[in-house]
């Protein structure tokens, strides 16, 4: 399986689409707090990721993902446009399904556009 890959999402508009949550799994019916190897907290933020127009200027379709982040997302609320810091995306496969998890170290508000202007 790949693990940690890095992957590259300049041009790409990332917009949350639910408040960032302390990360939580299931375990003998109990909810328990997801930690790193460390004990640090895991967060999960729920992303709207937009590829950037092609050379024709279409803009392609986008699809929600859930990260994992390593550090505290802050005040990233509903609603903001972000930057993922060191994003990866690993392989997975359990009981016969398999997919695709996405881990960044964190996120920070996205720098703001550029605009270009004719002289």
């Amino acid at each position: 399986m790949l693990r940690n890959l890095p992957v590259l999402l300049d041009g790409y508009k990332l917009m949350v689409t639910e408040d960032p949550t302390v990360k939580m799994y299931e375990k003998d019916g109990k909810q328990v707090l997801a930690t790193d190897t460390e004990g640090a907290s895991l967060y999960t933020v729920t992303l709207f990721v937009k590829p950037p127009a092609d050379s024709s200027g279409r803009m392609g379709k986008g699809m929600e993902v859930k990260v994992t982040l390593e550090t505290d997302p802050g005040e990233v609320g509903e609603g903001s446009r972000v930057e993922l810091v060191n994003p990866r995306i690993s392989q997975w496969e359990i009981d016969g399904r398999a997919g695709v998890s996405w881990r960044a170290t964190g996120v920070k508000p996205a720098s703001p556009q550029r605009t270009v202007t004719a002289a």
